[in-house]
């Protein structure tokens, strides 16, 4: 492989964008948005900044991996010739349907499509395509260019070759691949999600405080990052969506989303992209996103 499309030029697009550069790759970053796209551009040079500061890049690696990086806002131009298409786009069934129906129709016949999504089911994204063999899903985690862990998630139909180009492109990453089978959650959000859900719950209930449970687990459990802090991060909304997602796979009351985290999202707070979750933010978001990478690396 040496062309890759990444849909979607969000926080989990760009850093894709980027590791994918870093390694040599020709990356396709489409968005509807070039607005989108410019800022995408812009934190991906910040982060490349910060390596070259650590010494981890050279000036010239930085200006190479930039280099590699074209923008699109057509997506049929943007996947002519990709051989890797990942989409990472909104955590929505609906958006990503339509997204892999369009993949599956521009694409050329040897492309592998790929998700990020979290905890959405790739057999049900690959039933929207003739070409369920080659669907997979790609999670990576958040700060792409800092987290080694990528979720390999094989649907129903995904063949064995599709699967093994994928972990041989992700250990080319310089990341780890784990192999996972396609069932609500996963493994990384079906054992995060309850946790944090349970966190909440203890807030509910009153057993302790905010910042209370977020030392116990961080002083006590050697978790960088306490679960509502995390929750805060990751985005509220996003572990709703990822509860009701196991909770409808399931069939299982344990995993239904707490009522006051319900009650958050609905008034709008959001965590650190609201400026307000369990810890107020004032539009300081890239403080905790650089924060969480002090404490993962």
């Amino acid at each position: 492989m040496k062309n890759i499309a990444v849909i979607g030029s969000g926080t989990m697009g760009n850093g894709i964008a980027h590791v994918f550069a870093q390694s040599g790759y020709q990356v396709a970053l489409i968005d509807i948005s070039a607005e989108a796209l410019a800022k995408a551009l812009a934190i991906i040079e910040k982060n490349l900044d910060r390596q070259v500061k650590k010494e981890i890049l050279t000036e010239q690696a930085k200006h190479d991996t930039l280099g590699r990086i074209k923008t699109f806002t057509d997506l049929a131009e943007g996947v002519e010739n990709t051989d890797l298409a990942i989409e990472a786009a909104t955590e929505n069934p609906k958006v990503k349907t339509v997204i892999f129906k369009d993949l599956d129709h521009f694409c050329p016949e040897h492309t592998i499509l790929a998700s990020n999504t979290s905890s959405i089911s790739i057999t049900q994204i690959a039933a929207a395509t003739k070409r369920a063999d080659k669907v997979i899903g790609m999670h990576f985690m958040n700060p792409v260019p800092v987290m080694k862990l990528v979720e390999v998630i094989r649907g129903y139909a995904t063949s064995n070759q599709t699967t093994d180009s994928i972990v041989g492109v992700i250990q080319q990453l310089q990341k780890t691949p784990v192999e996972v089978h396609d069932y609500p959650g996963f493994v990384a959000n079906r054992i995060l999600m309850p946790m944090i859900n349970e966190a909440i719950y203890t807030l509910f209930e009153g057993v302790a405080g905010v910042d209370e449970i977020d030392s116990v687990m961080k002083l006590g459990m050697a978790h960088p990052m306490g679960p509502l802090q995390l929750a805060d991060f990751i985005g509220l909304d996003v572990c709703k969506f990822i509860l009701e997602v196991m909770y409808q796979g399931f069939g299982n009351p344990k995993y239904a989303p707490c009522p006051l985290l319900v009650n958050m999202v609905n008034a709008g707070h959001l965590g650190a992209k609201s400026g307000q979750g369990f810890y107020e933010y004032k539009g300081k978001e890239s403080m905790v996103a650089e924060r969480f990478r002090k404490n993962v690396n």
